[in-house]
């Protein structure tokens, strides 16, 4: 299997499946004297641990990461960092009867189709298992921006369960750590609580949406043609397992703005450029302006469910499958952390490019 790595200059390979003994990643071009131990990457793996709620698979792992190399004293010493993390509550036999069976909207026969041979249980690597490993990496590159541009935040909210959506009037970042949704609206995330409760004792599931955003960001990051910014941001998050589809701004929503309505006016603040809005989501051209990136994906319903679905064996014949075991009845829930991760992966390795190519030399508008 090919293409595990991601980055340019900060680069990620993720390594390991669902029901093996563990997974990781290896980490290569983190910054020299970065302060980093297991305590600062841990946080962050904790977030996105499964079985923390009803609402999510009932898989109990520890999530607990061991730093291998690259770490000496507590700080980075530029060499490879590579990142341990075991699974000890796997549940193999749990797959025992789609060992030869195709579950429909999942990966399964894509994989076959491609290699002649998947690795059934929980799905190897199109598992959402995988994406400890890349939080896990994540972990090191929020140390290092944690260093190089102390003002960046990076934060995600769901916004959307279904067609349930939140009142943005109501987006309340504090609310976000309260529920088990990632929700930024109280009211929304108890109707989500119920209708969730439905879903799931009915053997169904049901997708959501993911907003992202990144307060901070400096200007000058991404190259205009192929190394956009957002083109980079939109790769990164396509990447991640049960996601189909990611806006940048006002996305889709773009086609239905004439120029006046799109245009995101410009005036002369005491400490710079002043924006009236943000319909292009931080980006212009593939490179930021300083405002906030806000990025949205689309991830979709868990394939594993209990209804029954029709599908076909590896021998080509007609059957129907109920995927037993435990699952996310909406995966997008633990999707949460692993946007913020992937965010801040690509800011880091375009700020490590930024530096590399520009240096000193960005362009500042003085006010007049």
């Amino acid at each position: 299997m090919s293409i595990n790595t991601f980055g340019r200059v900060f680069r990620v390979t993720t390594w390991g499946e669902s029901h093996g003994p563990a997974l990781g990643a290896i980490v290569d071009g983190c910054p020299p004297g970065v302060a980093l131990t297991e305590d600062i990457i841990q946080p962050w793996l904790d977030r996105r641990r499964p079985g923390q709620s009803r609402y999510t698979t009932q898989r109990r792992e520890a999530d607990a990461v061991e730093i291998l190399s690259g770490v000496f004293e507590g700080r980075t010493t530029g060499a490879p960092i590579s990142l341990l993390i075991h699974n000890t509550d796997q549940r193999s036999k749990d797959y025992g009867d789609i060992a030869f069976k195709f579950r429909p909207g999942h990966a399964d026969i894509a994989y076959h189709l491609k290699y002649g041979i998947r690795d059934y249980r929980g799905g190897g690597r199109s598992s959402a298992r995988e994406t400890a490993a890349r939080v896990a990496a994540a972990g090191v590159a929020r140390a290092a921006l944690a260093e190089l541009v102390p003002g960046l935040k990076i934060r995600g909210a769901m916004v959307a369960m279904g067609t349930r959506q939140i009142d943005p009037a109501a987006w309340d970042w504090e609310e976000v750590e309260r529920n088990p949704f990632w929700c930024p609206d109280a009211r929304a995330a108890a109707e989500w609580a119920t209708y969730l409760d439905e879903l799931r004792q009915s053997g169904n599931s049901i997708g959501a949406v993911i907003e992202l955003r990144a307060e901070g960001v400096p200007p000058g990051l991404g190259a205009p043609i192929y190394g956009k910014l957002d083109a980079d941001i939109a790769a990164a998050l396509m990447s991640i397992n049960a996601v189909k589809a990611v806006e940048i701004g006002d996305g889709m929503k773009s086609a239905a703005l004439t120029g006046v309505d799109n245009a995101d006016e410009i005036t002369m603040g005491p400490e710079g450029p002043v924006f009236s809005s943000n319909h292009a989501g931080g980006v212009l051209g593939g490179i930021s302006t300083g405002q906030e990136i806000v990025a949205r994906f689309a991830v979709k319903p868990t394939s594993s469910i209990l209804q029954p679905r029709r599908t076909i064996t590896i021998t080509g014949e007609e059957t129907e499958i109920v995927t037993r075991g435990r699952h996310d009845p909406c995966v997008g829930i633990r999707a949460v952390p692993v946007g913020e991760a992937m965010l801040a992966c690509v800011l880091l390795d375009h700020l490590l490019l930024h530096r590399a190519q520009v240096g000193d030399r960005a362009g500042r508008i003085a006010p007049g």
